[in-house]
């Protein structure tokens, strides 16, 4: 990857999911408002600050770039559209999330 961009594998939709508390939302169903993404790093650019591979990252799916590399699809981003950073590494924070 080169300068700030970073490469995330899409994470497959499961489909049917369950809300907080425990009802069962179809797959078809439509989301109200804007609904953010989690995916995992995969590479890096150079000028890449805050994220390291194998984070998991927050973004808006509605801004992708979407890449196919031997099959598998990918998205690449700016640093900067990351809403969110996931990570062991930031043990330190009550909720492991770089905000």
């Amino acid at each position: 990857m080169l300068h700030d961009r970073v490469l995330v594998a899409v994470d497959s939709e499961a489909g049917e999911r369950r809300s907080s508390g425990g009802i069962l939302i179809p797959a078809t169903a439509e989301m109200g408002g804007k609904r953010l993404a989690w995916s995992k790093v995969i590479s890096v650019g150079a000028n890449v600050r805050t994220v390291e591979v194998d984070d998991r990252v927050l973004f808006d799916p509605e801004d992708k770039a979407e890449v196919e590399v031997h099959g598998k699809v990918y998205v690449v981003m700016r640093e900067r559209d990351i809403h969110a950073v996931a990570a062991d590494r930031l043990g330190d924070s009550p909720t492991g999330l770089y905000l």
